[in-house]
């Protein structure tokens, strides 16, 4: 068995160990929540309203007021699942059972019955990698002692004939290696089709009968075998459950801007996911990968429909998770987060521009979405998913929309003169007001919605021994905090312009490419980021000159803003820097836990992965690729919309009237 001391972080979503999740307090705990954000979010704008109509609202202004009225009631709903997080973590509750933890190992005792494929879909990515990853996998799972119970997938979309040959050899030794002949699959379609989505429905269609769950991998995931097993034990004790999702950690980070995202995720993402599980419970949303699944229900629910209209808004859907937990959900499966379970690991780019090419993908798939607000049948949580999916791009430009107008606003009332004497009815009847103290309260309450959850996330562990050694300590971590929060202060901005970017450049028909993700630490070039951010740096300066002649106590107010804009280039280009991000590592700073005390998953893929650097390699064997397969059905699935209802009503009663006239007609003839 595993390192028990490296292992000591799964806890159960439960009662007991084995048992059902328990939700107590279901419609409470909503009514709860959505009071909340309702009441804060009518506040602030409250606030707005009141210090925009000081002075009389202008067409500008009411467009303000709306503008803000969106991207901060977005803003208000991730605070809430913070402070619900928060909560649960101080009270050591579980987000579903609300009642005390159990620091075990969860269903990893629970006693296998069923199969489960764990499937790994690939796109052109590094075979080295791929194979280290799922051999970090596989030998942790059979040090569990129920390996019996799985097959490995592995599940080739790659169109490069070089890399797809390097899988084939690489599959084959591996399988030679491991001695895994019967329980390591390698298939490589002939087309492409549907993309990720297709590969897995191919996968459903081909084996997917011959077992009860399919557990996804991304191409740089790792799962230990505990976790692995505890999340296949919740499925056979919860047969009502269609996705158990978890919450993956990003690892391996070298650059700046990667152990920056990496250091922010470990910190702050625990408690968040606790506080989506407290109110979404069994309503939970699906990531892509790093999740089991139910294979019945999935096959039979799940196959993505075609969206109406051309792409990139119409067509095949590109983000296939969030509607195939709609869909699951809308046949009455149950969609579970289990926020308290560790052992779930996942790469990220190394740096902002390979990052943003990443969320440019997720941002056309996402506003795809908004097509299926509409449809019959979905959970309105479902549908609430939906919307805060495009609204975490979108309102990247309705807050840039909302700064630029009000420099506009502010512009205008500097160089339009005012009759601050009026006509003789009254004492200065267009005197400006400024409602400073309603500006302070506003500024003060969006400070509290952007830095409390940091803090509250900072807070916990500070509060937690042995979370606190695993950062490096209680003085690094708060300067490791410090760092985060001022980088993110930059980067905020420039991440801004460039969603604003991506949402305007799909309105406007610009489909994304799919490629391979470049996780690697690839530095950036001053060349290559002019390349992509001299537009928000130039704009970044005028902005700033044009508030430093024209409102100077607004330009102030922008400065975080501007400045992130103005120093885009640099920012990217030293963020990228492994040097930086190595140096910060040997001192201390940025750590996370599974730096400090590696998990025995991590410490076989590096193991792995340096035996791919010395060549290590054994004979190549021919082994059987696949199993016999099972043919299925995976149809799409019938969609419907409520405006169908009503055209169809409208059309009803235009018919029905031309028959009426008709007969009437006729009965007069």
């Amino acid at each position: 068995m595993p390192n028990k001391r490296k292992n000591t972080s799964i806890a159960s979503t439960g009662d007991t160990q084995g048992d059902r999740f328990s939700i107590p307090f279901g419609l409470e705990r909503r009514i709860l929540f959505f009071t909340l954000v309702v009441l804060t979010a009518g506040l602030s704008c409250r606030m707005m309203f009141d210090i925009l109509v000081a002075n009389g609202m202008t067409l500008i202004e009411l467009m303000i007021l709306v503008l803000f009225t969106i991207t901060f009631s977005w803003l208000v709903i991730s605070f809430w699942s913070a402070v619900m997080g928060f909560i649960c973590h101080l009270l050591k509750i579980d987000p579903l059972s609300l009642r005390r933890r159990i620091n075990a190992k969860g269903l990893i005792e629970h006693s296998l019955t069923t199969q489960t494929a764990i499937v790994m879909p690939v796109y052109n990515e590094d075979p080295e990698r791929v194979f280290a990853g799922l051999e970090a996998t596989y030998r942790s799972l059979m040090e569990t002692g129920k390996g019996e119970h799985f097959h490995f997938f592995l599940l080739s979309d790659t169109r490069d004939e070089g890399i797809a040959q390097a899988e084939e050899r690489g599959w084959c030794e591996l399988v030679a290696r491991l001695n895994a002949e019967g329980r390591f699959f390698y298939r490589r379609r002939e087309d492409n089709s549907g993309k990720k989505a297709g590969n897995i429905a191919d996968f459903c269609r081909r084996w997917g009968r011959a077992y009860d769950h399919m557990l996804v991998l991304d191409a740089d995931s790792v799962m230990s075998g505990e976790t692995i097993v505890t999340l296949t034990g919740a499925m056979e004790t919860n047969p009502d459950s269609g996705i158990i999702q978890t919450v993956p950690m990003p690892v391996r980070q070298k650059t700046f801007f990667g152990r920056y995202v990496q250091f922010a995720s470990r910190l702050y993402s625990p408690m968040l996911a606790t506080g989506l599980s407290f109110w979404q419970m069994k309503e939970c949303n699906y990531w892509g990968h790093n999740a089991i699944i139910r294979l019945q229900a999935f096959s039979n629910h799940c196959g993505l429909p075609t969206l109406p209209g051309k792409a990139p808004l119409g067509g095949d859907i590109l983000s296939h998770d969030f509607v195939e937990a709609a869909l699951i959900r809308r046949s009455n499966w149950h969609v579970y987060l289990m926020a308290d379970l560790r052992g779930s690991y996942e790469e990220l780019p190394g740096n902002l521009l390979e990052y943003a090419k990443r969320d440019k993908r997720w941002a056309q798939g996402n506003l795809q979405h908004l097509k299926l607000l509409g449809v019959r049948g979905l959970h309105g949580i479902s549908r609430l998913h939906f919307t805060m999916g495009a609204l975490a791009y979108v309102s990247s430009l309705l807050w840039l929309l909302l700064l630029v107008l009000t420099t506009i606003d502010g512009v205008m009332r500097a160089v339009i003169p005012h009759n601050f004497f009026g006509n003789g009815r009254q004492l200065f009847p267009d005197w400006q007001v400024v409602e400073y103290g309603k500006i302070v309260s506003l500024f003060t309450l969006t400070v509290i919605m952007l830095i409390g959850p940091k803090i509250a996330g900072l807070l916990l562990t500070l509060s937690n021994s042995q979370e606190r050694s695993g950062f490096g300590g209680g003085i690094r971590l708060v300067i490791s905090a410090i760092l985060e929060t001022t980088f993110s202060i930059f980067l905020a901005p420039v991440m801004m312009c460039l969603h604003a970017y991506f949402v305007l450049t799909t309105l406007a028909g610009r489909v994304v490419s799919w490629d391979a993700q470049n996780r690697e630490s690839v530095y950036l070039s001053y060349r290559d980021a002019s390349q992509s951010l001299w537009v928000p740096t130039i704009a970044g300066i005028v902005w700033a000159i044009i508030a430093w002649i024209w409102v100077p106590d607004l330009f102030y107010w922008l400065l975080p803003v501007t400045l992130g804009m103005m120093i885009a280039i640099p920012l990217a280009v030293w963020s990228s820097c492994t040097g930086l991000g190595n140096g910060l590592r040997t001192y201390g700073f940025l750590l996370t836990p599974e730096e400090v005390n590696p998990p025995t998953v991590l410490e076989k893929l590096e193991q792995c992965l340096e035996r791919t650097k010395t060549h290590q390699r054994v004979t190549t064997i021919r082994v059987k690729m696949a199993p016999q397969e099972v043919q299925s059905e995976m149809s799409p699935a019938s969609i419907s919309y409520y405006t169908q209802d009503f055209e169809n009503w409208i059309w009803r009663l235009i018919t029905d009237r031309q028959r009426g006239r008709s007969s009437m007609k006729t009965k007069n003839e």
